[in-house]
């Protein structure tokens, strides 16, 4: 092969050379390769494959969990535990850093699969020309130069120039997301306003050929086509934190930081201010880090995301990864594909117009329910001849087909072009038998649609004479065109002259309904005459010959429909403050339409960027624009992925949606992407966080609140955790401060029983909260404002910490008293009354976090409001609470282990006084809240 074959430059000019000029400059010619050129070549360009970049070694993903921060302090803590003597304490501490790092695993990782969806989409065989000869050769084994065939139903293997077709379509939507098909020429392109994608002459690997055949010769291979590099940018994606996983790092951080450096002091006032010996006051100071250490955190948070994943599903949004259902929550701006998932990837006729008169069609979607209405009023085919030929012509003229709902599809489909398939639904809205119409008029001969002539003509059988002719041909194609052929016009049942008047008539009517980004088809029909001196053989029937002198029968309009449900959706997304991007394959004033009709844009004149226009922008630029109202239209993959990256840049959260090999770089790039599950491919599917199992974008808004909940639901639990932080530490600040005078009122192993145990359950209950009121009435929340912010830690620490504080402190005065303080001296060691005493300080905390758990259901409403115990698993935490404290405190076993004791029937009366005053004390706050 010549050096020029290996010239990127020159082979992206190929559409632009004729066949000849192709072969030479890759070194082929019409015959093909030869053997011998083909293993040559082989050699140099390597195999026709998609490469698997190395991926992070699962051992490595796996010990990730057991080597952050938290964990690194809990492993660290239980050993010093051990060889404190406390060896129940590090067995429990370990236990809980192995639960949640396995159960984090489980749920956290994902093998990364789609590069092997992408391998499934490419075939395995290809048909090629070698040495003058047709042979079935490994799709691997492709070579640039090589000459492969392609017929109907066939998966395209690699990039390739067209030599020759014959009524060749291909769908693209692999590269492009829009599932229409694409006609295919095999001549010469000199536009320069035509991506790759769009140029008729260039077909493309991971592609299907889905009508007409066609030879072609390859110019790309492997990891150079246009799917390699979707596959190259898919795997270059690396999997970033999310926002809950960078908060919950900061909150170990604080919440480290805070616990060591009152271990720090404690252990250092210990020694030189109550004069306790070294290894005691380390024992005492490891129980104020215990203390202060919310150890149930990460399990909590992992359950409560696994609990909202379960929710999420039965509001059809499957979440393949736990940390993804925060980040919706957090989601600022959604950058959504517009066929399937803001429409219904459907194409319907919405009007009929004829000259004198426009129809109106009701319905969507290829089921054939709904009418044809003149005036507000049903008619049906037979009673206006018009409307009849319109729709019988346009109805012949096509050669999709309408499929009824089977077993594998609950939903009519189509097979062939869904522009064409739409006209056979509206004829049977208007009362046509299609079927029994093809069978009276048959088709004699097809001329097809050609990008150049913008039409296609079908020759038919007349079931009655007409005119004094029994053939007849009906054209349908782009307005313009097929009235610039057009001599008549049908107006009243009649063939008239066509005037420039009416030519204006008919492009103004065009022209209306493509500013409404509606997709116009022109209808027209001509009687073949043996007088027109016609060829004799019809298979000399050409399209110069049939497209002239025709009868101009009227307009069908059509539009793929958005989703009814969507607008309120969009609408919902700019009450919470989140921007919607719409980004396309499809063209500018369509998708323009689409984004005014459903309300993602309400300005009068929203900037339209087109594909080419993208390439043309600095990133200044791009960022500039993307702070306004903003389409995207005709993009390839690697802008919707500089997109994506730009809006990262700016700070934005940005979710993505996709059903195309072509969104999965950008799927994968996203902090949350979201795939379609009934039109998604694999590739997609396996790329983003989030499949939605209807395809529906009201479904994405719907895991936005519960995202938003989520979060919320964090900071209550969260709230509620570390409320016991300061019961826990204030016992031993009374020992401390007391000089030893007060014995420690709290052990360490009854600390951890409260972290581990009792809280553990009430706490996921709050994670299971219903959003409150208004939680979608509010922005996106402020990335910088952290988890454990200043709000927070006064409401945990000086409100409910106070209150929990004082009351276990009194309890365990209380046992005191009942046996003599204040003159008695208080009891230690292991004196039974020192040991009941702090058994009633344990069960004071518990008691008052009952109380506090009602609490924090809500920020600012009632909790009677909302009902007391309206919270099912809020009840069950707090019936396993009270259970756990009983068999602590009489199962002879666990009071060894917790150091506890009996409790009689007067301390149970204090303790049950404790959780509504706790409860009431915070409803007055939360009615102060409201009147301010």
């Amino acid at each position: 092969m010549s050096e020029t074959t290996n010239s990127p430059e020159n082979k992206g000019n190929v559409s632009k050379l004729t066949a000849e000029e192709v072969y030479k400059l890759l070194g082929s010619s019409s015959a093909g390769l030869t053997s011998a050129q083909a293993i040559d070549y082989q050699k140099k360009q390597g195999k026709n494959l998609i490469e698997e970049k190395r991926k992070k070694s699962v051992i490595l993903i796996f010990l990730g969990n057991f080597t952050h921060l938290m964990a690194i302090l809990l492993w660290i803590g239980g050993a010093v535990a051990f060889f404190a003597g406390m060896a129940e304490l590090a067995i429990a501490i370990w236990l809980v850093n192995v639960i949640n790092g396995v159960f984090s695993f489980m749920q956290e990782h994902r093998a990364g699969k789609a590069t092997e969806a992408l391998k499934n989409m490419l075939p395995s065989y290809a048909r090629v020309i070698r040495d003058g000869e047709e042979q079935k050769i490994l799709s691997e084994d492709l070579v640039i130069g090589d000459i492969i065939l392609l017929e109907e139903g066939d998966k395209i293997s690699a990039d390739a120039r067209l030599i020759e077709c014959s009524d060749l379509q291909v769908n693209q939507s692999t590269l492009t997301g829009e599932s229409n098909p694409v006609r295919k020429l095999s001549e010469p392109i000199f536009r320069e306003d035509l991506t790759r994608a769009e140029t008729p002459n260039l077909i493309f690997a991971g592609t299907n050929v889905s009508e007409g055949n066609g030879k072609a010769i390859v110019t790309e291979i492997g990891m150079k086509t246009e799917f390699g590099k979707i596959a190259n940018l898919t795997q270059s994606m690396e999997a970033d934190e999310s926002p809950l996983q960078k908060e919950l790092d900061r909150l170990t951080k604080q919440i480290s930081v805070i616990a060591i450096s009152f271990g720090i002091f404690f252990f250092v006032a210990s020694i030189f201010f109550v004069k306790e010996k070294v290894a005691a006051s380390f024992i005492f100071a490891l129980g104020m880090i215990v203390a202060f250490i919310p150890e149930g955190l990460l399990p909590t948070v992992t359950l409560a995301l696994a609990m909202a994943v379960q929710r999420m599903s039965k509001r059809n949004a499957l979440v393949k990864k736990l940390s993804s259902v925060e980040t919706l929550g957090s989601t600022s701006v959604i950058c959504t594909d517009k066929t399937g998932t803001l429409t219904q990837n459907e194409m319907t006729v919405s009007h009929l117009w004829l000259a004198e008169k426009e129809f109106q069609v009701t319905g969507v979607g290829y089921e054939p329910k709904g009418d044809v209405l003149e005036d507000g009023k049903k008619i049906t085919a037979d009673k206006n001849a018009d409307v009849k030929l319109l729709l019988s012509a346009s109805a012949l003229c096509s050669n999709a087909r309408l499929l009824p709902p089977n077993e594998e599809n609950p939903r009519y489909t189509v097979l062939g072009d869904p522009t064409e398939a739409c006209l056979g639904v509206v004829a049977k809205k208007a009362g046509i038998d299609v079927a029994n119409l093809s069978t009276l008029s048959p088709r004699l001969r097809e001329l097809p649609f050609e990008s150049r002539r913008k039409r296609m003509t079908t020759i038919h059988q007349l079931e009655k004479p007409m005119d004094g002719t029994s053939r007849i041909a009906y054209t349908k194609g782009a307005p313009k065109e097929v009235m610039k052929l057009s001599q008549w016009i049908r107006i009243n049942g009649e063939a008239k002259p066509m005037t420039e008047d009416m030519r204006s008539h008919i492009m103004e009517a065009n022209d209306r309904y493509a500013r409404e980004g509606l997709r116009v088809l022109a209808v027209a029909y001509r009687l073949l005459h043996k007088e027109d001196n016609l060829p004799k053989a019809m298979s000399a029937y050409t399209p110069d010959i049939i497209e002239q002198d025709l009868v101009f029968v009227g307009l069908v309009v059509m539009a793929d429909p958005p989703r009814p449900e969507v607008a309120a959706a969009v609408e919902e997304c700019r009450r919470a403050g989140i921007r919607i991007i719409m980004i396309t394959g499809d063209y500018g004033l369509t998708a323009e339409s689409i984004a005014k009709r459903i309300g993602i844009v309400k300005g009068t004149n929203p900037r339209v960027i087109s594909g080419l226009e993208l390439e043309q922008l600095s990133d200044d630029t791009l960022k500039q624009y993307l702070k306004d109202e903003v389409i995207f239209a005709r993009v390839a993959p690697e802008q919707k992925l500089r997109v994506v990256t730009n809006l990262q840049e700016m700070g934005e959260i940005v979710a993505v949606t996709g059903d195309g090999v072509n969104d999965s770089p950008a799927l994968k790039k996203a902090d949350i992407g979201v795939a379609m599950g009934i039109a998604g491919t694999d590739v997609a599917k396996e790329a983003a966080d989030m499949i939605l199992t209807d395809d529906n974008f009201a479904s994405i808004v719907h895991a936005i609140e519960e995202g938003r909940a989520v979060y919320s639901n964090i900071r209550k639990f969260l709230l509620y955790i570390l409320n016991s932080n300061m019961p826990e530490a204030v016992p031993s600040a009374l020992f401390l401060f007391s000089r030893g005078a007060i014995p420690l009122p709290l052990t360490v192993m009854q600390i951890l029983t409260i972290d581990l145990g009792t809280d553990m359950l009430p706490a996921l209950g709050l994670g299971t909260e219903h959003p409150e009121p208004g939680i979608m009435d509010k922005p996106p929340r402020n990335l910088k404002e952290p988890l454990l912010n200043k709000k927070l830690v006064i409401k945990a620490f000086l409100w409910y910490g106070l209150l929990g504080s004082l009351f276990s402190v009194l309890s365990y005065l209380f046992v005191n008293i009942q046996n003599g303080w204040p003159n008695v001296p208080l009891a230690g060691g292991n004196d039974p009354i020192y040991i009941k005493a702090t058994t009633m300080s344990l069960a004071a905390i518990v008691f008052c976090q009952i109380g506090a758990v009602f609490n924090c259901r809500t920020e600012k409403q009632s909790v009677f409001k909302i009902g007391l115990f309206s919270n099912k698993r809020v009840n069950l935490g707090i019936v396993v609470e009270i259970i756990l404290i009983v068999l602590l405190v009489y199962l002879p076993p666990l009071q060894k282990v917790f150091h506890t004791a009996p409790l009689g029937i007067a301390d149970w009366l204090i303790l049950c006084i404790w959780p509504p005053i706790v409860l009431l004390v915070e409803e007055i706050r939360k009615a102060f809240l409201r009147r301010k």
